[in-house]
């Protein structure tokens, strides 16, 4: 595999990803990650390794702008929190890293989908929600309030998303307020809840129950191999409902 840090520019400053490839020519498809709320790190790095290992490309993307990361609880906050705030900011600069996949070598264009992991969970809904023409989105224990003051697109993607049915950030009305969303807007969509399962479950280093963000290995292991069949369904049209 390929690994390499790939910079592109939105409005006239500098973004660096991280891009994941194989040595041949082939298009492949490819596969967007957007972060959690420090930035890219190598949580998402080891993602994208992961994700080449099933036979894709993968690209995680920067939402913050090059060497832009955080380093504490209130500078992650602090960045995550700008663009919240500005959901036409925040959905300017995930259309514009998924601009960017499209121009990488070796990117089937017309195979493309995107994950992200919490507050990048709420980014890639946000991207099926501004209605590009991808394949599909998967949330791993994203926030999913949709943005006010925006227009309603016509949501091409399929959805899916993977959710701790104890998250004290997403309590369980919001699972249903995003199922009334999807399914008011004619979507292809999935919810998976985990009973007993907190905040930041699939990554190994969140433990913190205080603050409600817990791995879960067992809720990884299944989002994951939900994933994996996802994404099978969308690139290949392998329809497969093995959790």
């Amino acid at each position: 595999m390929n690994k390499k840090l790939i910079e592109y520019t939105i409005d006239g400053k500098i973004y660096e990803g991280y891009f994941v490839s194989h040595d041949d020519k082939e298009l492949r498809p490819t596969v967007l990650i957007s972060h959690a709320w420090s930035g890219i790190s190598d949580f998402e790095k080891q993602k994208a390794e992961d994700i080449a290992a099933l036979g894709y490309n993968a690209f995680a993307i920067d939402m913050y702008g090059k060497g832009i990361r955080g380093t504490t609880v209130e500078e992650n906050q602090k960045l995550m929190s700008i663009l919240t705030n500005d959901r036409a900011l925040l959905r300017t600069r995930i259309k514009a890293g998924l601009a960017a996949t499209k121009t990488l070598q070796g990117v089937d264009s017309s195979k493309i989908a995107a994950i992200g992991f919490c507050f990048g969970g709420l980014c890639v809904l946000d991207l099926a929600r501004s209605g590009v023409p991808i394949k599909g989105v998967a949330s791993f224990h994203g926030f999913f309030n949709a943005p006010e003051n925006l227009p309603n697109e016509l949501i091409k993607a399929k959805v899916i998303a993977f959710h701790g049915y104890d998250d004290p950030m997403v309590p369980p009305e919001e699972i249903n307020q995003l199922g009334k969303e999807m399914n008011d807007a004619g979507v292809d969509w999935q919810i998976q809840a985990y009973g007993l399962t907190y905040h930041a479950f699939t990554n190994p280093a969140a433990q913190n129950p205080t603050a409600g963000a817990v791995f879960s290995e067992t809720a990884n292991k299944r989002s994951w191999q939900t994933l994996v069949n996802f994404l099978e369904e969308l690139f290949y049209n392998h329809r497969s409902y093995i959790t």
